[in-house]
């Protein structure tokens, strides 16, 4: 499966735009997962949430729908990752599983400071757990110093199973090599400029990348620090529209769900 969406549901631009005027705030979740195929939550970055929050949203949803959480800052945000296994288990038995089949991957954000230290970040991976009360748990790390940018980091990322998010941004590396059994990919350059964030010629080419990686192919004109894997094993992909200009979000989804529906 291909699924795209933004991350969060709640921000006031998107009011009377991809929110009809009038619909109440408590609907919103709603009308957004009826548009997209994914959101990523950011609230469970910066505080835990209650499992019956999770509960509440995974009701709100469509059957299929995946949201994708935000792993919690207090445990990426820290000078010794090794010493992050209480905060990873605390993170995992806060009642995430409440979304039953609507948990997609967590993704564990790195300051653009964290630095890549090999002996340290592999003891952080080792950390993750594979599943919490019987489901499992798929992860993915978001890194944004450029001391990632080697292979020993994709050859541990591997080894873990654990997938090296994508990004567009250029304020970030952009490390395209996967490392697990699914792709998570942050799109954060969306211009004003375009009606739907991106050019129809950028959406086509995402969509391409997308599609590639559904088959468990290499994304074209994507940076890889190791060589591809030789066998093609197909993947579920995670595409995310976050920032840039950020009220283009949801159009920008859209639009490329509507590529993704006419394959």
């Amino acid at each position: 499966m291909i699924r795209v969406g933004i991350g969060g549901w709640v921000f006031e631009p998107w009011r009377g735009g991809f929110y009809p005027a009038g619909l109440p705030q408590k609907r919103e979740l709603s009308h957004a997962s009826s548009k997209l195929t994914s959101i990523e939550i950011n609230g469970t970055y910066y505080g835990s949430q209650k499992p019956e929050s999770f509960r509440k949203w995974a009701d709100e949803t469509p059957d299929g729908f995946v949201f994708a959480l935000k792993g919690s800052r207090f445990t990426t945000n820290r000078r010794v990752l090794a010493e992050a296994g209480e905060s990873i288990e605390r993170f995992v038995t806060s009642g995430i599983t409440e979304l039953g089949d609507k948990l997609g991957p967590i993704n564990w954000q790195f300051m653009d400071t964290k630095k890549f230290d090999p002996a340290d970040f592999e003891a952080f991976l080792a950390l993750l757990p594979k599943s919490v009360d019987g489901r499992r748990l798929r992860h993915a790390v978001e890194v944004r110093h450029e001391s990632f940018q080697v292979p020993e980091f994709v050859a541990l990322a591997r080894q873990y199973g654990v997938a090296i998010i994508t990004a567009d941004s250029a304020k970030f590396p952009q490390i395209a090599d996967q490392t697990a059994d699914f792709v998570y990919a942050r799109l954060m350059d969306a211009g004003e400029e375009h009606e739907n964030g991106y050019s129809e010629d950028a959406l086509d080419l995402w969509h391409e990348r997308a599609q590639a990686w559904r088959r468990g192919g290499v994304a074209d004109n994507l940076p890889l620090l190791t060589e591809a894997p030789k066998a093609e094993v197909p993947r579920d992909v995670f595409v995310y529209m976050i920032n840039g200009f950020k009220p283009k979000a949801p159009f920008a989804a859209m639009a490329l769900i509507e590529r993704i529906k006419a394959a």
